[in-house]
């Protein structure tokens, strides 16, 4: 009778060693793929028998059963991540459930660019053909309700940067990421603001500097900018800043600012009425935020573009005006 359990052992024992080595060798033996790459994409909430299913489905030769009894072996069908994924010809199944559990997904990008309009963020979005067009066709209050958002106007309210994420991500998704980011960015510059600004709160300073956004494109003129704007506010001056009154006018703007279009009346023309636009003109980048917010120690009322990219500022209109002479520019 022991002779017969120690044979039977030892023959059980031989089995477990064979079946390991045949589940070691399939586990680890490249996969055949027809092609040098095939892409795929997990759902989020996806099931590993789902995702088994999902990975064969795109043509990967691996069987469904082998990945779900490997996971459950290694204790990680919990632990995929959803995203879209690429692999090259040579992986193995035992590779693939790695790439899996990591989340070592295929990553696209979108870039959003400093001094544009929310409607200019949404037409990049609507061409990209890495993500899920959900808000395609939304109205904007829609898109603000979807995202959390409580501002009742978009417009520069998306932080601009380059925003990595994995294919077939939503545009809802990336848009809450650039909300999210413009709120932490304004929030902390405004707890580190300068005292006395002429602003009720974060918001209107966001509005300025949309405003110094579009006035300029030179980081070393921004600070000065914005105190030529925060100087008239404190005064009571007009802004009298282009780029809103462009804002106002809207798909009538024709490329330049006509005389009627500083005479005609908008909520964004700063010629005709005093203060600041009811919203931000444009996404204003972190340079922007932080010379709104920390204008430059500087007695200027005026400003005139000398043409190369820079401004000449003046604190009196005689001066302002030899500038405006000088550099054939339109009075600021």
């Amino acid at each position: 009778m022991f002779k017969l359990i120690r044979t039977l052992f030892s023959l059980g024992l031989i089995l477990v060693i064979v079946f390991s080595g045949g589940l070691f060798y399939l586990v680890t033996s490249p996969l055949s793929l027809k092609n040098s790459q095939v892409d795929f994409h997990i759902a989020r909430g996806s099931s590993m028998r789902a995702a088994a299913n999902e990975i064969a489905g795109a043509g990967v030769p691996v069987n469904p059963w082998l990945l779900i009894v490997l996971s459950k072996a290694l204790r990680v069908e919990t632990s995929i991540k959803a995203g879209s994924y690429e692999i090259d010809r040579g992986i193995s199944t035992l590779a693939l459930l790695n790439k899996l559990t990591r989340g070592d997904v295929t990553q696209t990008e979108v870039v959003f660019i400093e001094g544009w309009t929310f409607g200019q963020m949404r037409e990049r979005l609507d061409a990209h053909p890495d993500v899920l067009h959900d808000s395609k066709g939304l109205p904007d209050s829609d898109i603000l309700r979807r995202i959390g958002a409580p501002e009742k106007n978009a417009e520069g309210l998306f932080f601009p940067d380059t925003y990595l994420f994995s294919k077939h991500s939503t545009d809802i998704d990336v848009l809450a990421r650039a909300y999210r980011n413009m709120q932490r960015h304004l929030t902390r510059e405004w707890e580190a603001r300068a005292a006395g600004l002429p602003y009720n709160d974060p918001y209107q300073a966001l509005i300025m500097a949309s405003i110094v956004e579009k006035e300029t494109g030179r980081d070393q003129d921004r600070p000065l900018i914005a105190a030529v704007f925060v100087n008239r506010l404190r005064q009571g001056m007009l802004l009298q800043t282009d780029p809103s009154v462009i804002f106002g006018v809207g798909e009538k703007f024709v490329g330049s600012l006509r005389k009627r279009d500083l005479l005609t009346d908008t909520p964004y023309n700063t010629y005709t009425r005093s203060g600041l636009p009811p919203t931000p003109i444009a996404m204003p980048g972190l340079a922007s935020l932080q010379a709104a917010l920390h204008p430059a120690q500087s007695q200027a009322l005026y400003f005139v573009a000398r043409g190369d990219g820079s401004s000449e500022f003046s604190q009196t209109l005689a001066e302002h005006n030899l500038a405006v002479s000088r550099y054939q520019r339109t009075v600021k």
